[in-house]
């Protein structure tokens, strides 16, 4: 059999098991989420992640622009480095990358081929303990020296939450999956808290009060040093351009090519995660690491001409995050945006927050189960007051979104979801290939 008929059939494999990133939030909400399942799996494979150190990342946003940093400044410092995130854009070999590479389609074949005993005695397994499993048991094969694991979904009941980390990180907290994680802010903390283990320092972002106030009590409870990114860590911005964005810590200075003032929280996030790891790395080789990260659809500038930039906001927070970055980079121009969400998004507060920029909405759906019909969007878009239309496939929605920007000199921006931005950048470069 040839690689990649191979290799979808273990994708098939893969899928064949229940995969809640597919599933609507009423089936997510009943979902039984235990750590049984996946200590069972994990011990009949020989505990793999164990062999190694690890950071784990949990929060609603910046999380795996936070792992990305981590890696990346490891990888400078000579590391061997695992990096498991979730989800993928364009490979499913994305999520389980060492020094930058992803998985290849021939050991991700071997992996769930050696896999398959295991998992075949234990009920109920699902595709992201899976493909947890394949990651840790990937890094063990390869020897890495450290890896860093971002959390799938909430973090308390998260398949990745079998780990004993140098360190836990918490990036920034906000309403996502309320109908899994809870409603409150207070609940929402509680469910990320859950990866805080027993003596091992904790790092967080910046926090609102409720969230913070969960976090230092958990924290104070497990007798974990809490360092609060703003309070313990204090750092200041500097210039920023289209290029990147430079911060300093101290005396130490740093650049990100990374966009918007959230990022340098990230990366500051991940300057005293790494410190708190215990892998000694000096400024001058955190510095190297943060210059030359790459996490794609984060505010992702792919043609400054005409301007397409491809982001994954998908929340409110993240939206007006969007909106305030927009207008730093670009003051008084207003944006095409390419639309598709997940049923479960807060689609009226999140058009609320962009709103002031948009000056039109080209609503598409991807090719997903939890996408939200187009009649639905384009319904809630008029209730708000903006101006919109709908078009598919994706590569007609984008098609469209640059014909109106050529005519009035917007920008086209692709947000709401990343399985949309991820079809968007393809039919994009399929293009820029043309």
């Amino acid at each position: 059999m040839d690689t990649e008929t191979a290799y979808n059939l273990a994708l098939d494999y893969l899928y064949s098991f229940v995969d809640y990133s597919l599933k609507h939030s009423s089936e997510l909400a009943k979902a039984d989420f235990n750590l049984g399942r996946m200590r069972d799996l994990m011990t009949a494979l020989g505990n793999p992640q164990d062999t190694y150190p690890s950071m784990h990342v949990a929060g609603t946003k910046g999380k795996g622009s936070t792992s990305a940093l981590c890696a990346s400044a490891l990888q400078a410092a000579g590391y061997k480095v695992g990096l498991y995130t979730s989800p993928h854009l364009q490979e499913y070999g994305e999520r389980i990358q060492i020094n930058g590479e992803p998985v290849s389609h021939v050991e991700l074949i071997e992996l769930i081929e050696l896999v398959k005993p295991a998992v075949a005695k234990i009920p109920l397994l699902t595709t992201f303990e899976i493909t947890t499993a394949l990651a840790f048991v990937h890094f063990a094969q390869q020897k890495v020296d450290v890896a860093v694991i971002e959390v799938g979904l909430g973090g308390r009941l998260d398949a990745t939450n079998i780990l004993t980390p140098r360190v836990s990180v918490i990036t920034s907290l906000s309403y996502d999956h309320t109908a899994v994680l809870g409603n409150t802010l207070t609940l929402i903390a509680g469910e990320k808290a859950g990866i805080i283990k027993p003596g091992i320092p904790v790092v967080s972002s910046p926090q609102k009060a409720e969230s913070l106030k969960v976090l230092e009590n958990v924290s104070a409870e497990r007798g974990c040093e809490l360092t609060l990114i703003g309070r313990d860590v204090r750092y200041k911005t500097g210039q920023h351009s289209l290029d990147g964005q430079e911060f300093s810590i101290n005396q130490a200075e740093f650049s990100i090519p990374l966009l918007g003032t959230h990022q340098v929280e990230n990366a500051v996030t991940a300057y005293a995660a790494l410190q708190k790891s215990g892998f000694n790395l000096s400024d001058e080789i955190i510095a190297q690491g943060f210059a030359e990260v790459r996490w794609p659809c984060r505010f992702e500038i792919a043609s400054r001409e005409p301007t397409v930039i491809f982001d994954s906001a998908h929340n409110e927070d993240a939206f007006l995050r969007l909106t305030q970055t927009l207008e730093t980079y670009f003051p008084g121009r207003k944006v095409v945006l390419i639309l598709g969400i997940s049923e479960d998004k807060h689609l009226t507060a999140m058009l609320n927050a962009i709103k002031p920029l948009i000056d039109r909405l080209i609503v598409t759906r991807a090719d997903h189960p939890r996408a939200l019909e187009p009649e639905k969007i384009v319904e809630t878009a008029k209730q708000v007051g903006v101006e919109v239309e709908s078009a598919a496939p994706v590569e007609t929605a984008l098609n469209r979104a640059l014909e109106i920007a050529q005519n009035n000199g917007s920008i086209v921006l692709s947000a709401g979801s990343m399985f949309v931005t991820a079809e968007v950048k393809a039919a994009w470069q399929k293009k820029v290939a043309k």
